[in-house]
């Protein structure tokens, strides 16, 4: 199978244009993948006479590596983790953004994130597209009610037919949640218990990886089950591959969610503030939702109207209500836990 036919399109790491060389100006964004389809970058880039140079890098914590390693100045946009925003306020690394000039009364309530974007009554970053990582599968091949049930992932029914996406903080999440943990309220005491069920699933898992190959893994077959999949697994491939699917149990899912504003050293604020305007725009919305690196829901909810039918369905866009109220946000640790988290992981793969 092809697996552009099959919707999973990835963008090279290197920096990236999308525009003719001749714009008489250029814009430098760090983004995650699905900002790299020329699709979505093109209409700004011809709107503006700008040619967007794209990095995408995957982790927070790569991100920041990229930033300190760069010249001040050299970066103008920034794509991060929703959970992520404070972090970089704290690093001073995101100017103010004009509130009155962002969509935020369009957004899905839950998106707001009044707490992770805004401090002392400032507003440095807005949601611009979220999702969930929850339980991806094949419905030809499993037991569809089975996947209702999140103690499933560390089960050994479905041993060596099971893919586990490579990141610590959603499937650690996941654990929790399995184990009656909310994410936010995650300690070290929990460590050992979550630890022993992240065991238990490795012995019954096929393989850990990263995006492309957990994608690829299920697309192709390979495995039945992604731990940590979702929307951005299959929604993108439900005409190619309609057997894929995806679930939040009964215990609920992780909602991951990625916010937009602009670099404090930017020399080129009121560009990139036009950029991150677009983003947020319905028509941007709409073709950020569906990229094709991966699709997932737009934070603006005026982007129904310029998504298709069939798009919606994909996106389970009725059903966002229940999912967003059975939802907990990605774990948010301290330095302290973090590490104590990312030692479990690293157990975990060399297990």
């Amino acid at each position: 199978m092809e697996l552009r036919k099959a919707g999973i399109f990835f963008a090279a790491v290197s920096m990236t244009a999308t525009a003719a060389a001749e714009a008489t100006e250029s814009l430098n964004a760090l983004v995650w993948c699905d900002h790299t389809d020329p699709a979505l970058i093109e209409p700004f880039e011809r709107e503006h006479d700008v040619r967007v140079n794209l990095k995408e890098y995957e982790g927070t914590g790569t991100a920041l590596a990229i930033v300190d390693q760069s010249r001040p100045g050299d970066w103008d946009v920034f794509v991060i983790d929703g959970v992520d925003v404070p972090r970089a306020v704290d690093a001073g690394l995101l100017a103010p953004l004009p509130a009155d000039e962002l969509p935020t009364e369009n957004l899905f309530p839950e998106l707001v994130m009044p707490e992770n974007h805004t401090r002392d009554g400032v507003t440095y970053a807005i949601s611009e597209k979220f999702g969930y990582n929850t339980i991806s599968y094949n419905r030809d091949n499993v037991d569809p009610a089975d996947m209702t049930d999140m103690s499933v992932i560390w089960g050994d029914k479905y041993s060596g037919r099971i893919a586990v996406y490579d990141y610590y903080l959603p499937i650690i999440g996941m654990v929790a949640l399995g184990l009656g943990i909310n994410t936010a309220e995650i300690s070290a005491s929990d460590l050992p218990a979550i630890r022993d069920k992240l065991f238990e699933m490795k012995d019954n898992s096929k393989q850990v990886g990263e995006v492309v190959s957990s994608q690829t893994a299920i697309a192709t077959g390979e495995v039945d089950v992604l731990v940590g999949g979702g929307e951005w697994v299959t929604a993108g491939l439900t005409t190619e591959l309609p057997e894929l699917d995806w679930v939040v149990p009964e215990q609920g899912g992780v909602r991951w969610s990625q916010s937009i504003g602009v670099f404090a050293e930017s020399e080129k604020k009121e560009l990139a503030l036009e950029f991150v305007k677009y983003i947020l725009s319905p028509e941007g919305q709409a073709r950020l939702a569906t990229s094709s690196c991966y699709w997932a829901m737009p934070a603006n909810m005026a982007a129904a109207e310029h998504l298709s039918d069939a798009q919606r369905a994909a996106l389970r866009w009725n059903s966002q209500p229940d999912y967003l109220a059975r939802s907990q946000l990605y774990p948010a640790p301290d330095i302290e836990l973090d590490a104590m988290m990312q030692d479990v992981w690293t157990e975990f793969l060399q297990r």
